[in-house]
């Protein structure tokens, strides 16, 4: 059983307030068109999805009893099915589609890197460390690694290292905010205040109960049994190896905003927190994260020694707003435990205590002292308009104030979609090739 990326775009109004703020060509119109055109979906192919893209999506080949349980009991407490999260509405319980072909993982490399690195033009590298970035003047010119030595770029130097990366050589290169590093003795290139501000992520707790019976996937990874997972795998491509573990989920406006502001992730097992290893039982997890946090946080250096860690400030649930839409969630993952489909599963709660989601105080200390992140770390060099003093990149990726480089990672994001990050990066990466072949233009 391996992480298979759960294929989520958010929702239109994402890109539509994308739009609003001033990024002009990043409505759901301008990026719906791009996420298909990525797209090999193995059953659908409609107005949301495509079939003729390098990268496979797919339904899960898996289900397990209490994932089914799982979407029986959220209708029981009238929250629709949907069969589609992606398709016209995301609100509702239902599958996760995934990036798996044949009953594995399909991942970025598989879709587009192993067949570029056929490329006569095309080198890879690993194990190779950028320390900062070369300049002519404001013109970027190439990357310096750690061992000194310079490649110097022909056209364009295009950064996709990732919310942190990203701002960090930024900031060693000379782009950021002037004051700041002009104090560590940093020569400047231009001033950019928004470099390493407006980090956001996706934080969730998890409500976790015991089950009657030994259903789950507690201890299938060891001995005869994970024998026989293989043996079945490998004969029939199918069975408990093609799950992500996590085949389904939900969401919902918890808020009464008008849009979902919360998702779920229901794994049939037991799952470890970042202090506390996972309950030694047979189980099922519900995780409730909030799609649209309001504590940004900051990742900035601290040093012009690129072997200096950075400081990170996560900003996580600093507005109490955060942590009551958790606090609503582990109520409704309760009233969903407590449904008919699947309370006859059900031996007893472990997580939160029994009791906790009666006294306010108690819950509130209970989501802030078990909220993880969801790896979806974004937003710190977002694009914006030519009036954001804040904005870092233009419409079309390009660092503001400089010439020759781009971005094209999560970092760019103005704001966090509501939903897992791994496809809008595919998108905006496939917007960045385009924009440099001239293939898509927004003026």
């Amino acid at each position: 059983m391996g992480n298979v990326w759960r294929r989520r775009r958010g929702q239109s109004e994402d890109y539509d307030t994308w739009a609003q703020l001033g990024v002009r060509g990043w409505a759901y119109s301008d990026c719906l068109p791009v996420f298909r055109d990525l797209e090999n979906n193995e059953v659908l192919n409609d107005a949301y999805h495509g079939s003729d893209g390098d990268l496979h999506v797919s339904a899960p080949r898996n289900r397990h009893p209490l994932s089914e349980a799982f979407v029986k009991a959220a209708q029981e407490v009238g929250i629709p099915y949907n069969p589609d999260f992606n398709g016209a509405v995301q609100e509702g319980v239902g599958f996760y589609q995934t990036t798996t072909h044949n009953g594995r993982r399909w991942s970025a490399a598989q879709a587009f890197l192993r067949k570029a690195a056929k490329r006569s033009n095309l080198t890879i590298r690993t194990e190779t460390v950028v320390s900062r970035l070369t300049f002519d003047g404001t013109r970027a010119t190439g990357v310096e690694l750690d061992t000194g030595q310079t490649i110097t770029a022909r056209a364009e130097v295009v950064m996709c290292a990732g919310a942190f990366e990203t701002p960090r050589l930024l900031q060693l290169s000379g782009i950021g905010n002037a004051d700041e590093l002009r104090n560590l003795g940093i020569e400047m290139i231009c001033d950019l205040p928004g470099v390493g501000e407006n980090y956001q992520d996706h934080l969730e707790s998890t409500v976790q109960c015991e089950v009657n019976d030994p259903i789950s996937t507690f201890r299938h990874d060891k001995g005869v049994r994970a024998v026989m997972h293989m043996m079945h795998y490998l004969a029939t491509r199918r069975g408990l190896l093609t799950s992500n573990v996590c085949e389904t989920g939900e969401f919902i406006d918890i808020s009464g905003g008008g849009t979902p502001d919360m998702q779920f992730h229901v794994l049939p097992d037991m799952v470890a927190g970042l202090d506390r290893p996972a309950i030694d039982a047979h189980g099922i997890s519900i995780g409730r994260c909030f799609l649209r946090p309001a504590s940004p946080g900051s990742y900035k250096i601290r040093s012009a020694d690129p072997k200096e860690p950075a400081v990170f400030v996560s900003g996580a649930l600093t507005d109490r707003q955060d942590a009551e839409i958790l606090m609503r969630g582990v109520r409704k993952s309760i009233e969903i435990m407590d449904a008919p489909a699947l309370a006859r599963y059900i031996k007893r709660r472990h997580l939160p205590e029994p009791g906790v989601e009666t006294d306010d105080a108690a819950l509130e200390e209970y989501v802030r002292k078990t909220a993880k992140t969801l790896f979806h770390p974004s937003c710190t060099v977002k694009m914006g308009s030519d009036t954001d003093r804040m904005a870092c990149l233009d419409s079309e990726l390009r660092v503001r104030g400089v010439q020759g480089l781009r971005v094209c990672d999560a970092s760019a994001m103005p704001g966090l979609v509501s939903g897992n990050t791994n496809a809008p990066a595919m998108m905006i990466a496939e917007r960045d090739a385009r924009f440099i072949l001239g293939q898509d233009r927004l003026h």
